[in-house]
Formats: C-alpha cells, sequence, structure tokens
C-alpha cells in the first residue's frame, strides 16, 4: 500500500473546493468569496480568519491539483495524493484573476441606497457618478452627482433610477420577436462552440507542447547532463511562466455545458420583463443586471440617459427592428 503524502483535513477541504469552485464560476467577487467562506467556518490552520492577502495566496497554490511546486529547491513533481480540486476549476479560477475570461461578478460599489452609483457616468466628463444624502427643510433627501471638479449632473436618486427603468423598457425585445430569433441564436451557438473547441484544441497542443520541452530539459540535466546547473534552472523557470499561462489560456477556453434551449426559453419569459425585475431586485441582483444589460456602463447629461450606450450582445441581437417588424 503506498503511504499518501497529504492527507485532506476533512473539516477545511470542503471549504476549499466550495472556495475555488465560487471563484472560478465568475459570479462573485473575491471580497464575496471571502465573505462567504468566512461565514462557513474557513480559518487558516492557526484559526484565524483568512485575511485578503492570504486568500490570494490560497488560489495561487498548485498543491490543490496535486502539484508540489518548490522553485528554491529545484523540485516540480505530481504527488501521490488525490488533487483537491480539479485541473479545470483551478486554471479557470487564475484566468478569473487575470481578467482573461468575462465574468458577472459586479464591481464593488455596493451601497444599498444607490445601485447605479459607479455604473452611470456623467456626460461631461465621463467620470462615475457618486451617492449621496442631503439635509432638506423636511428631512434627508438622496441624490447621484458628479465629482465636484464637474457637478454637470445632480439628479435625485429616485429621478435617475426611474429614468433608468425607462431605458430597460426601450431596450426590451417583444415575446414575439425573440421565438423569430432562436433559429438563427441556435445556429450562431453552433458555429461558436465549433470556433472555441478548435481554439481549446490549439491551447492544449501548446500546453503538451512546453510540457515535452520541460521533460527534455529535465532528462538532459538530471541524466544526460549535457548541461550546467544555471543554465538548467534559467531555462526551467522559463518553461513554467510559459506552461502557467498556457494552462489558463488552455482552461479560458473552456467550453461550458449549456442548455441553449432551455436558455431561450428562460429568456424568452424574463428579458420582456427587465425593467420590472431591476425594479424589485436586490442590491447585488441590481448590480448584475445592469452589468449584463448594459457591459459598459451607460452615461447621462443631467436629464436623459445617452442612447449611444453599448448594450449585451443579445439585445444588439434581439433588440426589436421597426422596419423589420413592419414587414413580418
Amino acid at each position: 500500500m503506498v503511504r499518501k503524502d497529504l492527507i485532506p483535513d476533512p473539516e477545511r477541504a470542503p471549504l476549499v473546493r466550495e472556495m475555488f469552485e465560487d471563484y472560478a464560476s465568475g459570479r462573485f467577487t473575491k471580497q464575496e468569496v471571502l465573505a462567504r467562506i468566512t461565514q462557513r467556518g474557513l480559518r487558516t490552520r492557526r484559526g484565524l480568519v483568512l485575511s485578503p492577502q492570504s486568500f490570494g495566496q490560497m488560489l495561487r497554490r498548485t498543491v490543490y491539483i496535486g502539484l508540489i511546486d518548490c522553485p528554491e529547491y529545484g523540485v516540480s513533481t505530481r504527488g501521490n495524493f488525490e488533487p483537491l480540486v480539479s485541473e479545470q476549476t483551478f486554471y479557470r479560477a487564475q484566468a478569473v484573476s487575470e481578467g482573461r475570461v468575462q465574468v458577472t461578478a459586479p464591481r464593488e460599489r455596493n451601497h444599498p441606497d444607490f445601485p447605479l452609483r459607479g455604473f452611470v457616468r456623467c456626460e461631461t466628463c465621463g467620470r462615475p457618478l457618486t451617492g449621496s444624502w442631503s439635509k432638506g427643510r423636511n428631512g434627508y433627501y438622496a441624490y447621484c452627482h458628479c465629482q465636484r471638479q464637474c457637478r454637470a449632473v445632480n439628479v435625485s436618486k429616485t429621478k435617475l433610477e426611474g429614468l433608468f427603468a425607462d431605458e430597460l423598457e426601450l431596450l426590451q425585445p417583444t415575446p414575439g420577436y425573440m421565438r423569430l430569433v432562436k433559429d438563427r441564436v441556435l445556429h450562431v451557438w453552433q458555429q461558436v462552440t465549433s470556433e472555441i473547441k478548435e481554439r481549446a484544441a490549439d491551447s492544449d497542443r501548446r500546453v503538451k507542447a512546453i510540457q515535452q520541452k520541460l521533460d527534455s530539459l529535465d532528462e538532459a540535466y538530471l541524466f544526460a547532463q549535457t548541461i550546467d546547473l544555471t543554465s538548467y534552472e534559467r531555462q526551467r523557470d522559463k518553461l513554467r511562466e510559459e506552461l502557467t499561462l498556457a494552462q489558463i489560456d488552455h482552461h479560458a477556453e473552456g467550453l461550458e455545458e449549456l442548455d441553449v434551449q432551455g436558455i431561450l426559453a428562460f429568456a424568452e419569459r424574463v428579458l420582456p420583463r427587465a425593467a420590472d425585475l431591476w425594479v424589485q431586485s436586490s442590491l447585488n441582483q441590481k448590480q448584475r443586471l445592469q452589468q449584463l444589460f448594459l457591459p459598459e456602463g451607460i452615461t447621462f447629461d443631467g436629464n436623459r440617459f445617452s442612447r449611444t450606450a453599448a448594450t449585451a450582445p443579445f439585445f444588439k441581437y434581439l433588440a426589436p427592428n421597426e422596419r423589420r417588424e413592419e414587414h413580418w
């Protein structure tokens, strides 16, 4: 019986695995994942609450995928123990951290009173609007306004949010139009799937090629002894860095299994109610919807929103075209 080098902690291991899965999903920020696993009881080996620095270091530890990597001793090998995290999840987490994949986690602008703060920008200066409460004759009133250097926008929170809901109403495709584009969406999805698989295959070949170079380098130094230690370490470190980046790219190209038919059916029911959903949602949900509908944000001139805002791809494709609807 082979003795295992490392045995997972029965209490910490499930939480570490959950930490990687949550962050790799792209649905949560680092701060959100850290708060979630802290609430669930994950602590350091000394029983202390994880700091943001410790959390970041844990996300980069290759030991969780079964790799023992000690550059200072020239050791890089696979351990004889079961990985705690799959390589796909680990490298996708690295891709999320590096900004190599698109995520749905809201940006850090959380204030329950001002869901549009940091999302809406001033059309005059281009800076994000902020929010604050002002004391009036009969109480406190919430306002959204530009930074002090500009002050081109100063609008009540209620008015700004009402106008934003109106913008969402304008973006919404009609249920009938969405049904008409289902076939086209499925066709495009098949094309995207094929392209992603081709890129993933190219990335996989690159990873294998770099790994073969590493194996040949080890052979040349450890057995054939045809290169000196300094050359070996320099080339090894360079190849390791290339391998890590290639693995991140490979897993960033990974294609998630999606029920496209189910997603389209869900979208057909939900998107025509986008404005109502936003109004009734919590702060976190509102920010996710904002980023989904308008990934680059939107500008406001003090009276109205700009109609040139970049919308999410499905809105660009599904937005009703008046001329086209006349011919149906």
